[in-house]
């Protein structure tokens, strides 16, 4: 009898420090409402991953804003893009083919497939994307702003504990690191230099 009722009233307390159960990324399906949505500027807040190739680039980013405009085609965007990759600032341009079929985003660089990614449900501020061509789960988060809720940064590391990524897989910007400051010149690239 002593024994059930201390099984009783320890059960509460076992199931509260339970992990959350972990539910499956959903992406989002693409409709005509999609693309308009993706247009503007977004910056990168974090990234996560433990693929080899990616590791160089996500630790020495310590800022990226990117900005999606309309491309010379209905299923294609332009992308501009500031990164500071440690103390250098570049800027680049390159497309995302867009795949309603399957709501995958395929970003393209001098024609050659870069990464592929589905667009992951969540805030319309947001932009949670879960990369799909490689052997290893990688996970970004982007937004509107480069303050993110306490809320949303919590979901995001949610879907990173749900897919096995730690703390030390995860990669941070700062804003403080924002490229190009007023009067400094940017690297290679022949984007154009004011993102607003």
């Amino acid at each position: 009898m002593l024994a059930t009722i201390t099984l009783l009233l320890g059960l509460p307390l076992a199931l509260a420090t339970e992990p959350p159960s972990c539910a499956p990324l959903i992406p989002i399906t693409f409709d005509n409402t999609t693309i308009p949505r993706l247009l503007g500027q977004w910056f990168y807040i974090v990234g996560a991953t433990r693929y080899p190739p990616y590791l160089p680039e996500l630790r020495a980013a310590k800022f990226s804003a990117f900005s999606f405009s309309p491309g010379s085609r209905e299923d294609e965007l332009n992308v501009t893009e500031f990164i500071r990759l440690n103390e250098t600032c570049v800027g680049r341009n390159s497309k995302v083919q867009v795949l309603q079929e399957n709501s995958t985003l395929v970003h393209v660089d001098d024609n050659q497939v870069v990464s592929m990614a589905t667009l992951i449900q969540s805030n319309k501020d947001l932009l949670i994307l879960n990369h799909i061509n490689i052997d290893s789960p990688s996970l970004s988060l982007s937004a509107r702003t480069h303050n993110v809720s306490k809320e949303h940064m919590e979901e995001f590391k949610a879907h990173l504990h749900c897919l096995g990524l730690t703390e030390e897989d995860t990669y941070y910007t700062s804003i403080k690191d924002s490229c190009p400051p007023s009067g400094e010149k940017t690297g290679e690239g022949d984007a154009d230099p004011q993102l607003e």
